[in-house]
């Protein structure tokens, strides 16, 4: 697209992030008529770009001399998303031996706006399965392993909040579509310490998942082997829970979980 053919809101989205690399790359606070003048802007539509920076917290002014600094919440996103590429490198070679071990697609999520979100996916290639999972895929987490797993992490108002937003669709006959089910199903997954997807998503489609836990013990993570019910039985999957449970504490290890050392 040409930049005089660029609409309003795109030109307002690419100034407003110009505004907030200056700042980024600035040693200083600034002053809003440095800033004004560095980028070629009025005193006015700096202001206003500033001011949707600070809204969102990304900028702050000091109260005495007016200056404006770029806030740490861009280095919080930043980290979030090393702390994802991390986390898939760190559980790539696990995932790989997951794969090997049940013969089926596997793969490993996190949380990201009250929905499971699939950082990496391996797919066996003796499976026949065309499965819904690819990497940066977006999954309810009502129905799914990996986002089960992930609500636990959830007090009960914080899972009150998820349902106002989120509700409980259903996809198939089931899915838990209310929240004392729901409730029901994150308590038998507690204490057991996995999750399984009981065709709660697509008919015809089981998952086995179990949590991946950070330093301070939280989940960050599932991990989960996905294929048709026709192969994963209870009698195959039973077989295999130890080495899956073993598979996930060491990749928790890895992130510094010592609960179980």
């Amino acid at each position: 697209m040409a930049e005089n053919s660029k609409t309003p809101g795109i030109q307002s989205g690419e100034k407003t992030l110009t505004v907030l690399e200056y700042l980024v790359l600035k040693h200083e606070p600034s002053r809003l008529l440095d800033i004004a003048k560095d980028l070629k802007m009025t005193n006015t539509t700096a202001t206003r770009y500033l001011n949707t920076l600070m809204n969102k917290g990304y900028v702050q002014q000091n109260s005495a001399t007016l200056k404006y600094s770029a806030t740490f919440k861009i280095v919080a996103l930043a980290n979030h998303v090393s702390n994802h590429r991390d986390l898939k490198q760190i559980a790539r070679p696990y995932l790989e031996r997951l794969t090997k071990e049940f013969g089926e697609s596997t793969n490993i999520a996190v949380e990201e706006n009250m929905s499971s979100v699939y950082i990496d996916v391996i797919r066996d290639t003796n499976s026949s399965l065309m499965a819904i999972q690819y990497v940066g895929n977006a999954a309810p987490m009502h129905c799914t392993g990996n986002g089960k797993l992930l609500l636990l992490n959830y007090s009960d108002e914080e899972l009150e909040q998820f349902i106002l937003k989120k509700g409980l669709p259903q996809f198939t006959e089931n899915t838990y579509v209310t929240k004392e089910s729901l409730k029901q199903e994150l308590e038998r997954i507690r204490k057991r310490g996995y999750a399984y997807d009981e065709e709660e998503r697509e008919l015809g489609i089981r998952c086995l998942a179990f949590p991946v836990f950070d330093a301070q013990g939280r989940i960050i993570a599932g991990m989960s082997v996905t294929g048709p019910k026709g192969r994963m039985t209870d009698e195959m999957l039973n077989k295999r829970l130890e080495v899956f449970r073993e598979i996930t504490l060491e990749v928790s290890r890895k992130l510094g979980y010592r609960a179980f050392d």
